[in-house]
């Protein structure tokens, strides 16, 4: 089994030395004290989920080999962690309270139509019937770029020799997110809790 150089920042498998991984394009998520490394894109893309980038993408790295990693910490020795003495544990004076009944709020009525699910605007707040419960879509501030444009561009190049504009990305984020609505739909429809792989629509055949 190959030696471990560093641990995937986002699922913490190890990553051995001199193996392809991948770094955040962001600056700060590089520096020496940080140092972001990531086994997939996926743990990439869970960590700008987590950091919300406005601008970012996956870059292809490869880890250093033992040799070069000694060199490199015997010349950028890590600095110290100094341990933290533990706080008193906070004393609290409990004082019993007669329980108030729980009132819980009835549920929103609900709406169908009969336009496809990825027709609709994904930012537009639905709800939707499963069994006997109700899941409602809220509203979305954020509108988080939702595909790696580095692979995005790759793809089209290697697929037609056609170059990519970077607004590609933000149309097909919008599709995804429909997609992702249509799959919640699914879902919610078996009184499920969980989006399965089910419940994703499928692709149209090329």
């Amino acid at each position: 089994m190959a030696e471990t150089w560093l641990k995937c920042s986002a699922c913490k498998n190890p990553i051995p030395f001199n193996a392809a991984h991948w770094v955040c394009s962001v600056s700060t998520c590089n520096r020496a004290r940080t140092r972001l490394v990531f086994c997939t894109v996926s743990c990439w893309d869970s960590h700008v989920a987590i950091l919300r980038h406005r601008d970012a993408w996956a870059v292809d790295a490869r880890a250093p080999t033992k040799e070069a990693w000694e060199k490199e910490l015997a010349e950028h020795p890590p600095e110290p962690t100094i341990a933290k003495p533990a706080a008193a544990p906070a004393v609290r004076r409990v004082v019993d309270a007669p329980s108030a009944p729980v009132v819980r709020p009835a549920p929103l009525p609900v709406t169908t139509s009969s336009a496809p699910a990825a027709l609709k605007p994904a930012s537009t707040p639905a709800a939707v019937a499963g069994g006997g419960a109700t899941v409602h879509l809220n509203d979305i501030v954020d509108r988080d770029m939702l595909i790696v444009v580095s692979k995005m561009k790759k793809y089209i190049k290697d697929r037609s020799g056609m170059n990519c504009g970077d607004a590609v990305a933000e149309i097909l984020s919008d599709h995804v997110r429909a997609i992702c609505d249509e799959s919640i739909r699914a879902a919610g429809r078996d009184d499920r809790k969980t989006v399965l792989e089910r419940d994703v629509p499928r692709p149209p055949r090329r």
